[in-house]
């Protein structure tokens, strides 16, 4: 792993051997140095070895000082953000008879304030670059509530108009904001493992998402997406 600081940066909060990963890999491939933010370094610090241009940092997007102090270093070690995925991936399924105030509270603080904080992070670079992507992967359950999506869902929903009120203050300033959802099981070793007897065609591709994020990068500004869903063809609609 070496650092070129006259590239651009994205940085992906929220990195697993799924899609964070295969996201990394994309944009590396796409010319930009990489920023790998989790709350252990025990996958990342790996991950990073493998990308050029690519660092990880232990975040926790539930801690003000602790994204404050991570930004910090992404910008002293590799300089400003151009690309900002929000990622964090991590449910808590249960009913509302289930769930309990501090569950439903760490919903909302990793999906809607973790989301807020980072964002506050990199927009004053932004605006004043008059150009930049902020890309929230979002959820079906953003959309609807579950049984089970007691604390989920809301949070999810909380994230979904965090991200519609950026697009449409920041739109202006050149940044581009966009909330995707992805709608199925995104494929990963662990979800492979729980639905054995499932086609590969059951479930969503990181690679394929992380192709999605390129090009809502690229799109141009009389024409952005605000908002998309992915889902494989198989999942029920």
């Amino acid at each position: 792993m070496s650092v070129q600081l006259n590239k651009p940066v994205c940085v992906i909060v929220g990195v697993g051997p799924g899609n964070g990963a295969a996201f990394a890999r994309r944009f590396a491939l796409e010319g930009y140095q990489v920023a790998l933010l989790s709350r252990s370094t025990d996958f990342t610090v790996e991950l990073a070895k493998e990308i050029d241009d690519a660092r990880a940092y232990k975040c926790d997007v539930t801690n003000p000082v602790s994204i404050s102090d991570t930004f910090t270093s992404i910008r002293a070690e590799m300089g400003e953000v151009d690309i900002l995925i929000f990622n964090p991936g991590a449910g808590i399924w249960k009913t509302v008879e289930e769930i309990s105030p501090e569950e439903f509270e760490q919903s909302w603080r990793v999906n809607a304030l973790g989301g807020l904080l980072v964002s506050k992070q990199v927009i004053p670079f932004m605006k004043q670059n008059k150009r930049g992507n902020i890309i929230f992967i979002g959820a079906t359950a953003s959309r609807r509530g579950g049984a089970r999506t007691a604390a989920f869902a809301p949070a999810k929903a909380a994230q979904r108009s965090l991200a519609e009120s950026m697009a449409r203050h920041l739109g202006p300033s050149g940044i581009h904001v966009t909330h995707v959802i992805l709608d199925g099981v995104v494929y990963t070793p662990a979800t492979r493992e729980m639905m054995p007897d499932k086609p590969d065609d059951y479930f969503i591709q990181p690679d394929d998402i992380a192709d999605v994020l390129v090009h809502l990068t690229q799109q141009k500004s009389s024409a952005w997406s605000s908002e998309i869903e992915v889902r494989p063809f198989g999942e029920v609609w």
